[in-house]
């Protein structure tokens, strides 16, 4: 019951503080509220970021390796000039793996290319050409809203077949429907067998709204795969960890390509969890200079926080004394002012996150990314304000709680 009849207490006198001295609190909580903003936002923009950020990478597969010419960890030094001379992954190296490998739950080659696509007078330029081998669906899901996937009889025969991204497929029949259609690319024509689902952008801009899939074994009739830089991607089995796999695929990629023990590896084995790494470095940089940048504010806030209670105080000093002289203890006095403190700083940092979520809502509404006030960066901001508050407010509350009930009540308010 004591503790309720502080709060309440506490909740008035800061009410009071603030309906009393409007401008005075304002400005002074400005502070906090300007740095309670900076902060939440910063680390709400961020957040958001990397959600969206792991949601892209979630979709390529944590178990997913990529067998590559090149690797993803760029580092300090970095010798582009040995990765050159490195081979390209093969059709060969891929049907090995397959035959091979026991810790895998499948692998396919892929390549990229850009090409012209073409129907009657409708045409779309630099098109993303995705060559792929029959397994890649089992790797990486591709979801059909429209027609099918490849047969393993078209995959084989290399069959001029091909599936459309969404928006290719709009851009190019409009209302018409494509399966069945022929479109023209590398100046021959591809029955269109399946249309992609529409996906929309990750955060690194990609999407397969904007490719076509083509077989990869038609794809070698029409280009030199070899020079294009091709990807062999490989799915762990369930309860295969990656470092597993990669131990796996290295004996068996460095004996497909004879390599002496003593010799370096002529590939590399890219995961995901690099990428990861790589932004949870950035993202943990950035959070520190949003914090750098917030704290300013929020020690300026904090002054004026020990401002507000000091001048509280003072002209609360008869209040006091009466409040002592019928029994109040030191704790009670203490507490009373640590209290209102915590509540003043309370109701700036509320503010700052007001700002924040309405921030959050614009951002979203304007960008098209959704940008999103979590309840643990809401707590944060409550819990940072209130750390402001019982820092700031406990020198005042402490004289509060040490003057003398005589000479206070003698003092003029």
């Amino acid at each position: 019951m004591i503790f309720f009849k502080l709060l309440r207490e506490s909740y008035v006198f800061a009410i009071h503080e603030l309906m009393v001295n409007k401008t005075r609190t304002i400005l002074t909580l400005l502070g906090i509220t300007i740095g309670i903003f900076s902060i939440i936002s910063v680390l709400t923009v961020f957040d958001s970021l990397e959600r969206s950020m792991r949601k892209g990478i979630d979709s390529l597969g944590s178990n997913v390796l990529f067998i590559q010419k090149w690797p993803w960890a760029m580092g300090g030094d970095y010798p582009w000039w040995k990765y050159y001379q490195r081979p390209e992954p093969s059709l060969k190296d891929l049907r090995e793996i397959q035959k091979r490998s026991i810790a895998s739950d499948g692998a396919a080659l892929f390549v990229e290319v850009n090409r012209n696509v073409s129907y009657l007078s409708n045409r779309i330029e630099d098109v993303n050409v995705l060559a792929i081998t029959h397994d890649f669906s089992k790797i990486m899901p591709l979801e059909i809203a429209n027609g099918r996937y490849f047969t393993p009889i078209e995959s084989n025969s290399g069959k001029n077949v091909i599936i459309l991204g969404a928006n290719i497929a709009q851009n190019l029949f409009n209302t018409l429907d494509p399966v069945g259609r022929r479109v023209k690319v590398f100046n021959q024509k591809l029955e269109v067998i399946g249309v992609l689902k529409k996906e929309g952008e990750d955060l690194f801009g990609n999407t397969s709204d904007e490719q076509v899939i083509i077989p990869m074994n038609y794809a070698r009739t029409v280009l030199d795969v070899k020079s294009l830089g091709t990807t062999i991607v490989v799915r762990a089995k369930p309860y295969v960890t990656n470092a597993e796999l990669i131990d796996e695929l290295t004996g068996i990629v460095r004996s497909i390509h004879k390599l002496k023990p003593a010799a370096e590896n002529d590939f590399a084995i890219n995961e995901t969890d690099i990428i990861t790494q790589s932004f949870d470095q950035l993202f943990s940089v950035i959070a520190l200079v949003g914090w750098i940048i917030g704290g300013f504010s929020l020690i300026v806030g904090g002054f004026g926080i020990a401002n507000i209670m000091f001048v509280s105080v003072r002209e609360r000093t008869n209040i006091i004394g009466i409040q002592k002289s019928l029994g109040a203890k030191n704790f009670f006095i203490l507490i009373q002012f640590l209290f209102e403190a915590i509540f003043l700083s309370m109701i700036g940092g509320a503010v700052g996150l007001i700002l924040v979520f309405a921030g959050s809502y614009v951002g979203t509404e304007i960008l098209g990314f959704e940008i999103m006030l979590t309840w643990n960066k809401i707590i944060i901001g409550l819990v940072t304000s209130s750390v402001i508050g019982l820092v700031s407010g406990y020198i005042p509350a402490l004289m509060a709680s040490r003057l003398d009930p005589v000479e206070a009540m003698r003092m003029n308010s």
